[in-house]
This record gives structure tokens, sequence and C-alpha cells, in this order.
């Protein structure tokens, strides 16, 4: 829960350093006093979008700093899940605003990004503004709130993964009847390039060799005219090179005995003759393989023209793409010839994963069911005392399709009448009633969620007298079950039954307006309540009322 906050520089407040309690408090104030900016602080540290024209007038940036206490909330999991180092008895979260329009946030003294704060804050603190009324139009509000007395988390997540499976299949299946279809469009076309490709022969590599093949054919006399002359000056039978080499090494080799000097020369000759020799067989035997083939000159020069042909037709510059392109379409092919098969299989498999589907989407009904049952019958008993003897609530459960979050249509409908037939609850529902039903339905999530604080920004508007402080009542015991209730609030009767009491002031100053909040004692608790029983003008007995109310909050 929030044991602290801390504001510097902050719209009208200059500094703000103040503690929290456990249990309920009450904030008041006059209007305009700056209530609105205290939360729109808290809201920066919950992650909100953060604007530089919040930093005060003539200061270059802006500290807003909470201090929480979650020694009791089990949320080490979450803190190790986002690598955040764990305080349990001091958790900080921190934000600063730049003039220049930059923003930081820290977690514990450590850097943090705005998406790890919002997750944090969202765990922490609940705001529940007059605008969250509105949420009471939505169905996923009301989902939600459903879902979550039905304690239907783990049932909720087994179907989202059978539905994510169900909707796969489902396009998977449609892409293929997609390509079926738009493969059958072009069969023909796609047959006559496939055969022209096939007919082609191709092969990987091929482009080089037969270049290669090009080049040795189109020079065939050069080259024979070339080996030729180097057999001969080899091979010559008297004035060979390799025969006058032997000649000379034979020569030196006489020698040897008598002129031990001239050995490694002659080792030295011995070995070149063998290696020439060896080069010479080979360069004659060469000399017989080349010949002038002018037929496979033209085969070559046919396949080249039909490769290249095919290159420029096609858009590609190898033979590998060409490769891929006739194999695409072969594949492409076979899909239209196996097409009905390949879709026979995939409605199977769809049909299978719309049963298991259907059938998880069942048990979270089912579990919805008895969920609005008990909250309708919850909802009554909650209401009644807030000033509907005669209410009448009801979750209505529709089905509808098949969707991320089952087959469960959603919608409270309320009656305060008897009279009056039940309708939609954001339909019929004053301003006031709207305010009582918020208010019970988070009191009955709040024995759920465990959330450390929640904080009502003027949940009472539209009520007063007995129903203010019934709904005094509810909050003081959402309050006493390890849960802190924060409300903002212009009625006494609700202010009177909080355990601790801050008031929000404005000041005109030398440098300016001024705003601030500070905890009041039991004496300034008196005036304050008087002075919102009967304005500016308090008498004795709008205290002796203040403290009458004050005696009825009990500890």
């Amino acid at each position: 829960m929030l044991t602290h906050l801390y504001i510097k520089n902050f719209t009208l407040i200059d500094e703000l350093d103040i503690d929290f309690h456990p249990g309920f408090s009450v904030i008041t104030g006059e209007t305009g006093a700056g209530k609105s900016i205290i939360l729109g602080a808290i809201g920066l540290l919950l992650g909100q979008r953060a604007d530089s024209k919040a930093i005060k007038k003539g200061e270059k940036k802006c500290v807003i700093e909470a201090h929480f206490d979650l020694s009791n909330y089990g949320m080490e999991a979450f803190f190790d899940e986002h690598d955040i180092e764990y305080e349990p008895q001091d958790c900080i979260l921190r934000r600063e605003l730049m003039a220049s329009g930059k923003s930081r946030a820290f977690i514990n003294d450590s850097p943090a990004s705005l998406q790890q704060m919002k997750a944090l804050g969202e765990r922490l603190i609940d705001i529940h503004s007059q605008h969250q009324n509105l949420l009471l139009q939505q169905e996923d509000f009301q989902l939600n709130v459903l879902d979550i007395i039905a304690d239907d988390a783990t049932q909720l997540h087994d179907y989202q993964d059978g539905y994510r499976q169900f909707k796969a299949v489902e396009r998977q299946l449609q892409k293929l009847k997609e390509q079926i279809e738009e493969a059958k469009a072009n069969q023909d076309f796609m047959q006559f390039q496939y055969h022209e490709l096939e007919e082609a022969k191709l092969e990987d590599g091929q482009q080089e060799d037969l270049e290669q093949e090009l080049q040795k054919l189109s020079h065939a006399e050069d080259i024979k005219t070339a080996l030729y002359n180097a057999d001969n000056l080899l091979n010559e039978d008297e004035n060979g090179i390799v025969e006058k080499l032997k000649r000379a090494s034979d020569s030196l080799h006489d020698i040897t005995e008598v002129y031990p000097e001239i050995k490694e020369a002659t080792q030295r000759l011995e070995s070149v003759h063998i290696e020439l020799k060896d080069i010479a067989q080979d360069i004659a035997a060469q000399t017989e393989d080349v010949d002038f083939d002018p037929q496979r000159l033209d085969e070559v020069n046919n396949q080249l023209d039909k490769i290249y042909s095919l290159q420029q037709k096609f858009h590609v510059s190898t033979v590998r793409e060409l490769i891929e392109l006739r194999d695409d379409l072969k594949n492409k092919l076979n899909t239209i010839t196996n097409s009905d098969e390949e879709v026979a299989l995939l409605q199977q498999k769809l049909a299978q994963a719309q049963r298991n589907c259907e059938a998880k989407a069942a048990k979270l009904s089912d579990m919805r069911g008895k969920a609005g049952k008990l909250l309708a019958s919850e909802m009554k008993q909650r209401l009644i005392p807030l000033g509907m003897p005669n209410v009448r609530f009801e979750a209505r459960i529709e089905a509808k399709p098949l969707s991320e979050n089952g087959r469960d249509k959603i919608q409270f409908y309320f009656s305060a009448n008897k009279s009056t037939e039940m309708q939609p609850v954001a339909q019929i529902a004053s301003g006031g009633e709207i305010a009582r039903v918020m208010l019970s339905l988070k009191a009955m999530i709040s024995g759920v969620v465990k959330l450390p604080t929640i904080i009502f920004d003027e949940i009472d508007t539209g009520v007063s007298g007995k129903i203010a402080q019934k709904m005094a009542i509810i909050m003081q015991e959402m309050g006493s079950k390890g849960r802190q209730v924060i409300s903002i609030t212009h009625l006494p009767q609700i202010a009177a039954l909080g355990q601790y009491h801050y008031k929000v002031e404005k000041h005109e100053t030398p440098t300016g307006t001024q705003s601030n909040m500070r905890e009041l004692n039991e004496e300034q608790r008196v005036d304050e309540i008087a002075q919102m029983l009967s304005g500016d003008n308090v008498t004795d007995a709008a205290r002796n009322n203040a403290r009458e109310l004050l005696s009825s909050r009990g500890e």
C-alpha cells in the first residue's frame, strides 16, 4: 500500500511530502484546490503520458516519488519476471519530468521503462474516477467483472490457447483455398510455363559449364595449333627438347664418378627431364583430344540461347532461379491436383479444433453462469442498504460466436423500482445509482483481487445523507481487510468515517498560486467537517454535528 508521497514542482505544487496510512482515508478540499493535480501526479507513477507543461512555471525539473509497502501482497514473482530489484517493505516508484520534454522513470532507484512502471502501477493502485462509471456501458468491463468473480483465469487461459489454435487452422485453410483458387485460374498458363522449364532440362551450374565449353569450341583451331606446336618442340625425334634434355642428363651422369661436383646438378637435370617428359605426354594426349566439332558448337549455342531466353522471360539472372521457379510451379500444380484431399484434411482438423474450443468455452460459460448468479445475489444485498429497497440486478449471458474471450455476451441489467422493467444498467441508472452500483462492484472485486490501494475520486456523486454514510461504511470495510482505501469526497458523511483525513488547500503567494495537502488532527477534522456541513460560516451547531458524525466512525 501507499505509505509516502513526494511531489516537487508539479503544476501548482511547490513541494509536497506526506505520509499515508493503511485502512480508510479521506481527502477533502474546495473545488479547484488541487485534488485532481495530486491524482494527476499519481497517474504519472502509473505510467501515464507526461507533459512538460505540468512542470511548475520557472522550474527545470519536476519529481514525483511514491513509497509502497508490498510485504503482504506476494509480488516477488512479478519483480523476478520483469528483472526488477524486489524491496517488499519500501518499493519506490519515481518519475522525473524535464522542461526539455524528456521523462525518466525509476523503480527502486533503477531506471525502468514506462511499460514496466505501468505494469507495476496497475498492480499497486486502482484509481476510480467519475469517468470510470462509463465502463458500465462496455461489454468487456462487465465480462471482466464476471471473470474476476468466477475466478476462472486458468480456464480462460486454457480456452484462449484452444481458440488461438482454432483460428490458426482456420487461417491455414483459408489461405490454402485462396491459393487453390488462384492456381486454378492460372492453371493452363502455369502448366505451359512448367513444361517450358522442364523441357530445358536445367541443372545447377549448367550455364557456367556450357559457357566454358563454348569458349573451347569457338577457339578449337587456335588451341589445336598451339598444342601441336608445343608437342613438336618437345617430342621431335632428334631435336625435341625432351630428347636433348635426356642426352644432356646422360652426358653429365657419365662423369659423376670422376667429377663429383656435378652430381647435384645431374640429379636436378634428371628430375627436370622426368617432369618435362610427363608434361610432353600430357600435351600430346590433349592434342589428340581437341577437335573442331561444329555440330557440338551449335548444340551448346542453342542450349545457352534457350537459357538466356528463359532468364529474360522470367526476369532472373541464374539457372538456379529458373530451377526454383520450375519447382515452385510443380508444387502449385501438385497442390491443384491434390487440392481436394488437402482441403478435406484441413477441414477435419478445423472441425476438431472447433469442437475442442467449444468444449472449453462451455466450461467457461458454466463458471460464468454460476458467477452471474452469485453476483446478482450479492449486488442485491449490497444495494438494498444503499437506498434501493426494490432493486433488481441480473447478469444476463447470451451466446455469441466464438471469440478471444469465449462465446458469452455479458450485459448487466438493473432496475431500482418495482414498476420499472429491467434494462441495461447504463441506459436506465441515474448518476447516483451508477455510483452505488460501481462501488458495490468494486467492493466485490476487491475481495478477490489483491490490490493494495484503491482511490475513489468522488464516487459519491449524486448521493447524500444516509446513503453517503452507508457508502462510506462499505469503503471503510474494504479498507479494513488488509487494503488501503482513499476517498476524495465533498460529503461530510463520508469524510467523517475516514480513519485519517487529509485536506487539499490552495494559497496565493508572492510567487503565484500554490496547492498543498496536509493531514488533519481531530480538532482540525471537526472544523473541516463543520465547514462542509454549513459553509464558510461555521457555527457551534455545525461543530457539534461534526463531532457526532466523527463519533460514529469507529476505529
